[in-house]
């Protein structure tokens, strides 16, 4: 398989550098960027050590496109990632079998409409809903103030003679700019499986929906949005033996200020949690697949996105309220300070009766090396609530990192 994705790099390459130049312009971009690491007691206690992690990472993006007319572009996005000293390109000789072909897709317009044809990235709701790559095809109608697609995600092939195991996801993203200052977005994702066992092994039959609308509104000085998104549908569950009844929501807001001297920002997040997983309703707001949402650091995964703090939901929310007042302000013309002050609870107490994640705090440095590199400090602290961890041994989760990257 290796071989079979460099050859297939190696023939892109030698295509872009011989064809005619009145043919086919290329155009070349890239990302890259070393992390270190420290993350200890994300167990909420310290005796195990289990959560404890020292570690440094590198991640490089390449970005290849043919542009054969205004109208028709061949995307390309290679990846590459090791962990200094990992048996897997890290280590002695550096040798790696880590290449992956991140997206690769037909970029074409016929008329109004816009279509896309491959593995290509997505992102519905902030992420909340929906942020990644995936196979598929996107086909959006474009208007003077307005895009509407229409998106075909191939999440699951069953294969030869297993079409009932396919799953798919269809959904609509329309995004209406009803004026400089405001957006409305809403939209309808739609999860279908006749039998998604070999997918999710305790579904069958599935039948979910996403029904959601995003809201952006820049004032002066000022910007606010909010994002609400209803589920509902059915799904077969193998482990209780009986259709499963899906009503779930979440619900996101938040606003920055601009004061001159710095940004203050704020947010809040509300998502459904269940509580009873053995009755016949699932009210927790679910995703199987593909959502990604980043918040706090530790309990939300962050820059580093290693891993969350015990029973945090980390960045696929659900069964949560949180909520963040922060700021930003700049010391220099080179240098960046951002703080962030975290909340947040589960929504349905656990087992133990416990809902308190805890409160948490976050700092960032951010230096502007030079022109396209900058270098990231982090450090934060989370004050465990009895939810993170409920033993006499409990310890409070620590991370410090940096993390140096460009662009180009």
């Amino acid at each position: 398989m290796k071989k079979l994705l460099v050859f297939g790099l190696a023939v892109l390459l030698v295509a872009a550098f011989t064809v005619p130049a009145a043919a086919v312009d290329s155009e070349f971009g890239g990302y890259w960027r070393a992390r270190a690491f420290m993350q200890q007691n994300f167990t909420g206690e310290s005796e195990t050590e289990a959560g404890d992690l020292t570690r440094v990472d590198t991640r490089t993006r390449l970005y290849y496109t043919a542009i054969f007319s205004d109208d028709f572009k061949f995307v390309n996005k290679f990846e590459f990632n090791t962990t200094f000293g990992d048996t897997d390109g890290g280590d002695i000789g550096a040798d790696g079998n880590t290449f992956r072909v991140k997206n690769s897709y037909a970029n074409f317009n016929l008329g109004s409409y816009n279509f896309l044809v491959g593995v290509q990235p997505r992102v519905f709701a902030r992420g909340l809903l929906f942020d990644d790559d995936f196979s598929g095809i996107a086909v959006t109608y474009q208007g003077d103030d307005m895009s509407f697609p229409f998106i075909w995600m191939k999440a699951y092939e069953g294969g030869s003679g297993l079409n009932d195991q396919d799953v798919d996801y269809y959904g609509v993203n329309p995004k209406f700019d009803l004026s400089d200052s405001l957006m409305l977005n809403p939209f309808l994702l739609y999860i279908n499986s006749t039998d998604a066992s070999a997918w999710a092994t305790d579904n069958e039959k599935v039948g979910v929906y996403y029904l959601g609308v995003s809201v952006d509104k820049k004032f002066e000085g000022a910007s606010a949005w909010f994002t609400g998104i209803f589920s509902g549908g059915e799904v077969d569950s193998v482990s209780l033996g009986d259709t499963v009844t899906v009503s779930s929501s979440l619900a996101a807001l938040g606003g920055e200020i601009d004061l001159g001297s710095a940004v203050v920002s704020c947010e809040f997040i509300y998502a459904s949690g269940d509580d009873d997983l053995t009755d016949d309703e699932a009210t927790d707001f679910y995703v199987p697949d593909g959502n990604s949402y980043y918040w706090a650091e530790i309990m939300g995964l962050g820059i580093f996105d290693n891993t969350q703090s015990a029973n945090a939901p980390g960045d696929a929310i659900s069964n949560l309220m949180a909520a963040n007042v922060g700021a930003s302000f700049s010391t220099s013309e080179n240098l960046t300070w951002d703080a962030d002050l975290w909340y947040a609870s589960l929504m349905e107490d656990n087992a133990a009766g416990d809902s308190d994640l805890g409160i948490e705090i976050d700092l960032k440095a951010t230096y502007k090396l030079m022109e396209g590199m900058n270098l990231e400090v982090v450090a934060a602290y989370l004050m465990a609530g009895k939810a993170t961890y409920d033993g006499d041994d409990d310890a409070n989760p620590i991370e410090i990192g940096a993390r140096l990257s460009f662009s180009f």
